[in-house]
């Protein structure tokens, strides 16, 4: 961990879509992989579309999570499933698991093209400095599925009778120009009966190292492959106090569709899928609270309504890296701003605590400029939120819709 942000603990998160509209068996799904392989995405037609699309236009929903009303964290917040990094999540006891993938970069996840100088710390901290052979790039992985079937059910796996086809996908894909791809546009586990994943989902639950025990006595594989590395955000400073801050590895994953899931009455109350039109109209309409990590990238996904063009772009924009992002938060009359990496007023040294003078910007709170550098998420009550940005993001990705259009769009269809 990078030692000027001491204060923050590592984590884990996957933003998960699925299917809704195709129920397809498994023997379609490798001539369909090919076909979401080779999808072009053409950026500068996405990028321009101006107006959020209806929820009819989505071929798939995202699963969130509302976290419990007695969390010390976010109580009530819908969130995307994911927590806290466990040291069995770097345990050497993978190496076994993963022992076919040993001699792969990452166990085959491949390289980013991103330099190790800019990539941020929760990547680029040599973990075997820390003492585990495990790298980071697979453990966050690690975490991030075993969390989301601690919180929601939903286990993302591999049976290991399919690892020699997997391990020819990753030697056909493994280096840094190409995108190491799933097996199957990924596709949920049914090799156990539901009563025995809920024995070891309360296991797990009770002892977050029983997920290493799992994979071994079922004989499975995390699916660290159908992760795909989407950012990098830092709760900011003043929010929750130094013991609430979190360093969140982001992951999205794309389903064939949608699987069973359950909540874990504790932290977790209620689950939701819904598409992300759907979930941001309910946000502005106060039915449900989302978080701005959420609502940014949220926003982000609605320029992807089809499931093709949204695991198309995710998976070939991954392998450029992301950027690190700690929002620094500063007040100006009657609303509040969260400054992002790229705004002209963001602090050089990004460390989220310095003073940032506001007197001189005549944008804030009010329609960005083009001749101005913009990058910034503006509220003027928890529910209202908006997102100026008049930079290119970097790493090849899009921007969000910015605020007026969440709104005000004459052909919004919210």
């Amino acid at each position: 961990m990078n030692t000027a942000l001491k204060h923050w603990k590592e984590a884990a998160t996957i933003i998960l879509a699925a299917g809704t509209r195709r129920r397809r068996g498994v023997d379609s799904v490798s001539v369909d992989l090919q076909k979401v392989a080779s999808v072009s995405v053409d950026l500068h037609k996405v990028a321009s579309v101006s107006a959020l699309p209806h929820k009819s236009a989505f071929d798939y929903e995202v699963l969130l999570l509302k976290r419990s009303s007695k969390s010390g964290f976010m109580p009530n917040a819908y969130v995307f499933p994911g927590g806290l990094v466990d040291p069995s999540d770097f345990s050497g006891e993978w190496l076994e698991i993963f022992k076919a993938f040993g001699n792969k970069p990452n166990f085959g996840l491949g390289s980013v093209r991103q330099s190790a100088e800019t990539r941020p710390p929760i990547f680029a901290t040599d973990r075997l400095k820390l003492g585990s052979p495990v790298p980071g790039e697979v453990a966050f992985r690690i975490c991030a599925l075993r969390e989301t079937f601690e919180e929601s059910g939903v286990l993302l796996v591999v049976p290991k009778v399919e690892e020699n086809s997997l391990l020819k996908s990753v030697e056909n894909k493994c280096d840094s120009t190409q995108i190491t791809l799933p097996p199957h546009l990924s596709k949920v586990n049914e090799s156990c009966d539901k009563s025995e994943l809920a024995r070891w989902r309360a296991l797990v639950n009770k002892n977050p190292s029983n997920f290493i025990k799992m994979c071994k006595e079922l004989e499975l594989l995390p699916n660290i492959w159908a992760l795909h590395e989407w950012g990098n955000w830092l709760t900011p400073t003043g929010v929750y106090g130094k013991q609430r801050r979190y360093d969140t590895a982001f992951y999205i994953c794309c389903l064939q569709e949608i699987p069973h899931t359950l909540q874990d009455e504790k932290e977790i109350v209620h689950f939701k899928w819904s598409t992300p039109t759907e979930i941001l109209h309910s946000f502005q309409a106060r039915e449900l609270w989302i978080a701005p990590p959420q609502f940014y990238d949220l926003s982000r996904m609605c320029r992807f309504p089809a499931l093709s063009n949204l695991h198309g772009f995710a998976s070939q924009r991954a392998i450029e890296g992301c950027e690190h992002w700690l929002p620094v938060r500063v007040v100006k009359d009657n609303c509040y701003i969260s400054l992002l990496p790229g705004d002209e007023l963001y602090p050089e040294d990004g460390s989220g605590e310095v003073e940032v003078n506001t007197s001189t910007d005549p944008f804030l709170g009010d329609s960005p400029g083009k001749e101005s550098a913009l990058h910034r998420m503006v509220f003027s009550d928890p529910y209202t939120m908006t997102v100026q940005i008049t930079i290119t993001p970097k790493y090849n990705h899009l921007p969000p819709f910015e605020g007026a259009n969440l709104r005000h769009g004459p052909n919004s269809h919210l």
